[in-house]
């Protein structure tokens, strides 16, 4: 699969998104063109991208930390932690076996709901909710355009 080159006014300087995995292990295809795609979706919505890492575990990782830090004591795909309310700057923890089960369950490919989980907690710090419907209508309808941007 080619990904387009998204243009910014100079390449995302590499640590303004870093890529960790706690206890699993993938590839990040196009590393470079994910960056900038997640970097445009806050230029386009007007938010300044500061600094994210991504963190990658698994479903029991990420569930402690839903119970840790959120007293949630159930499975999830992502968690955002953001460290700047005007700007795009945090940790994202994503649980690969979450989004794995989702693409087999959404019969979709597993990097195109890695991607949707990505964009997802970026639109999360730019400030979209997802609690009610009306907010998870706008939040899909989002996701769903900036997908198509990235995977044309």
């Amino acid at each position: 699969m080619d990904f387009p080159e998204f243009p910014l006014d100079e390449d995302v300087p590499e640590n303004v998104i870093l890529f960790h995995f706690e206890d699993v292990s993938f590839e990040i295809p196009a590393e470079s063109a994910l960056k900038n795609w997640l970097c445009l979706v806050a230029e386009k919505e007007e938010k300044p991208f500061y600094e994210v890492n991504y963190i990658f575990c698994s479903d029991e990782y990420l569930r402690k930390i839903n119970v840790e830090y959120l007293n949630h004591d159930y499975y999830t795909d992502i968690i955002t932690f953001p460290y700047d309310d005007s700007a795009v700057h945090g940790d994202m923890f994503i649980s690969s076996e979450r989004v794995a089960e989702n693409a087999n369950t959404n019969g979709t490919p597993f990097y195109h709901e890695l991607y949707r989980v990505m964009v997802h907690g970026v639109l999360h710090m730019i400030g979209y909710g997802d609690k009610t419907p009306a907010e998870e209508a706008v939040m899909r309808q989002k996701e769903n355009d900036y997908l198509n941007l990235y995977l044309r």
